[in-house]
């Protein structure tokens, strides 16, 4: 089998039907790219060939499970696994410190850390689009108060005025946002950083 002419999309089908052989093929066709990536944000050979090799767990679970579509293209899905299981074994390692859920944590001064390695502007990343992700679970009036908030950089006094609301109205709903936000994130078993 020639591996410079079949496409990625038609080595995954045959590895669906079970040519374990074309699964081979895309792994090294994309090992290079995969594992230099991997390695250009952890720095060590060892941490980098297990990551690498979670990575096609993970991705062989998934196309087993019949849970990969061909919406995107392999190579990038591929990638994104891989940039968030380094996000993971960062989180695991304490390079910085887990999101505990307990105390007056606010998720949202993560996001403003102006002090940002490539390290921590990674994980910084990553978490912006899950909170992203998160606050759009919240009800209409807490999302709106929250967003206003913490993205507009609003007083609780132009909230109120905005919302036609009182402040007392508006405090309680971005109480209740992070109360719910919380909750989420317990739910989803999710480790945010600070």
């Amino acid at each position: 089998m020639n591996n410079t002419k079949v496409t990625d999309a038609s080595l995954v089908r045959d590895y669906l039907d079970g040519n374990e052989n074309a699964l081979g093929a895309l792994i090294t066709r994309h090992q290079h790219r995969i594992y230099s990536f991997i390695f250009s944000k952890v720095y060590d050979r060892d941490i980098a060939e297990d990551i690498f090799q979670d990575t096609f767990i993970k991705v062989i679970r998934t196309l087993k499970r019949g849970k990969y579509n061909e919406e995107g293209k392999f190579l990038p899905w591929v990638m994104r696994i891989a940039h968030n299981l380094v996000i993971d074994h960062f989180r695991r390692n304490k390079r910085m410190p887990k999101f505990d859920n307990s105390g007056d944590f606010n998720i949202f001064s993560v996001l403003s850390d102006g002090d940002l390695n490539a390290e921590k502007q990674l994980i910084k990343d990553q978490i912006e689009c899950d909170v992203q992700e998160l606050i759009k679970e919240l009800p209409e009036d807490q999302l709106e108060v929250l967003t206003m908030r913490i993205y507009k950089d609003m007083s609780f006094k132009e909230i109120s005025e905005r919302t036609g609301v009182s402040i007392n109205t508006a405090l309680g709903r971005m109480r209740y946002a992070l109360i719910n936000l919380r909750k989420i994130i317990e739910k989803r078993n999710l480790i945010l950083t600070n």
